[in-house]
């Protein structure tokens, strides 16, 4: 008996850390997120989020949600440390990887609004302490700050692999210029800029190098004084190496139960990838861009100027520093973060006041989405599905297609020439593909209504 308590209480302390104390339909809320993870459908089968993070080997996740404009819960979920004890709390920071480029695009956003910064006029107008070496790629065209904000810029170097702790670490000069220590190339142009949408994590750098020169401040204290701290996020920081007394804050990043070497890589390319923080501090910055949005918030920019940050740039998603969807009536605004060792993804709604943050410290960011699928799913965010198939019954093929449906797979008997299958759910989604296949493992849907889509016809289906 005294194993079975212990064993429960270690569970306990693993899967429901800082859950809090919520009125009750929150508290059920929370339940059905914990219980409802998926692969973003409402009628497959569903999972509960430690059998998930035992299925992806995640050793800790804290996840914050938006509701009405405010963060309605945050939970942390395993390990910060596995060897020390650590559980995730709603304290514990991770690193954000590249979300720190949503932050960033908010800092020189700042500039902007406060008249210091031409966000249209070439880069090396407005550098003081390094120039862009322009070349005959970039077709005698400039970058603005516009461009490297949205990744329009033309420019290389997608991201940074980090440091290790006896690593020396290069300047922001040595970075761009890609000049030892740096271990990356350096940062030049790929295509001419703003042709269209390349990710360039490289182009970030030289924003950052922007604000330091605009603001004669180091990056970490101009984010810290201008930004983070404004809009209440006041656990967060761009300092790297982290500061020796925020250590025992911080969450280590394991490659499936291995931690790293160190605990975590350390990130010079702070615009790029140097934030540490954690989902409910995201979530403040999530709420403050709904706000300005709404006209009811200016702690950083105005309406005018948020909605110019959240208009995608040229390409038909990339804004400055985030991404835009629109997959029915309400818009969204995302950005993911991979680091060695860590995992994150926001996503915020334009007017609706709803947004989630997730955060692991693991190689897999596949939970995140199952979890996000969750949120959407409880909280029946509008317009988040669209349905990819119209499945009503006047579309519906009856003898085009022959198929026999066994509990575990579809057999088809007229395969086509190059055949590719997709096969949707009631709503229309689409939960399985297969191509050139004789036999469709359908065993991971549960029981109900589906549709399998061909070349020829749409067949409806049952799975007992």
């Amino acid at each position: 008996m005294k194993i079975g308590f212990y064993i429960l209480l270690t569970l306990g302390m693993m899967f429901n850390v800082c859950a809090g104390f919520y009125p009750p339909d929150v508290e059920e809320r929370i339940k059905q997120v914990e219980s409802n993870l998926s692969t973003g459908l409402y009628d497959t089968l569903k999972w509960s989020i430690g059998q998930r993070m035992n299925y992806h080997t995640i050793q800790g996740l804290s996840i914050a949600v938006v509701n009405n404009f405010q963060i309605e819960w945050a939970k942390g979920y395993g390990w910060a440390d596995k060897k020390d004890k650590r559980p995730v709390t709603t304290a514990t920071l991770f690193q954000a990887a590249s979300i720190s480029k949503s932050l960033n695009a908010l800092g020189i956003m700042s500039l902007y609004e406060a008249n210091k910064l031409d966000l249209y006029k070439d880069i090396n107008e407005i550098l003081k302490s390094w120039k862009f070496p322009y070349d005959s790629v970039s077709k005698n065209k400039k970058i603005t700050v516009a461009n490297l904000i949205s990744h329009t810029a033309g420019l290389g170097i997608h991201g940074f692999i980090g440091y290790k702790q006896q690593d020396t670490l290069p300047t922001i000069y040595e970075i761009l210029d890609g000049k030892k220590p740096a271990n990356s190339p350096p940062i030049r142009s790929e295509l001419e800029p703003g042709l269209k949408y390349q990710y360039s994590g490289g182009g970030v750098m030289i924003s950052q190098l922007i604000a330091m020169d605009i603001t004669s401040q180091s990056y970490a204290q101009f984010m810290q004084e201008n930004i983070l701290n404004p809009i209440g996020m006041t656990s967060s920081f761009y300092t790297q190496p982290p500061p020796e007394d925020r250590k025992d804050d911080l969450a280590t990043g394991y490659y499936l139960s291995t931690p790293l070497e160190g605990k975590y890589l350390i990130l010079p390319e702070q615009a790029a990838a140097g934030l540490w923080t954690n989902p409910s501090d995201l979530c403040k910055f999530i709420i403050e861009m709904q706000l300005s949005l709404a006209g009811k918030s200016n702690k950083i920019l105005s309406k005018e100027s948020t909605l110019m940050m959240m208009t995608p740039y040229i390409d038909k998603s990339s804004a400055f520093g985030t991404f835009i969807a629109n997959p029915g009536s309400e818009k969204y605004f995302s950005h993911g973060g991979v680091n060695d060792g860590f995992r994150a993804l926001y996503i915020g709604s334009f007017t609706e006041g709803t947004g989630v943050v997730i955060m692991n410290n693991s190689f897999n960011d596949v939970i995140n989405s199952e979890l996000v699928n969750s949120v959407v799913n409880v909280y029946k965010w509008k317009g988040y599905y669209k349905p990819a198939v119209d499945v009503s019954e006047e579309n519906i093929v009856k003898n085009d297609v022959s198929i026999h449906v066994f509990d575990d797979f579809i057999a088809i008997d007229d395969i086509e020439e190059d055949s590719f299958f997709e096969i949707y759910n009631l709503m229309g989604l689409q939960v399985l593909t297969a191509q050139n296949a004789k036999f469709i493992d359908i065993s991971g849907l549960s029981s109900g209504i589906y549709f399998l889509k061909s070349k020829k016809a749409i067949k409806k289906f049952i799975k007992q």
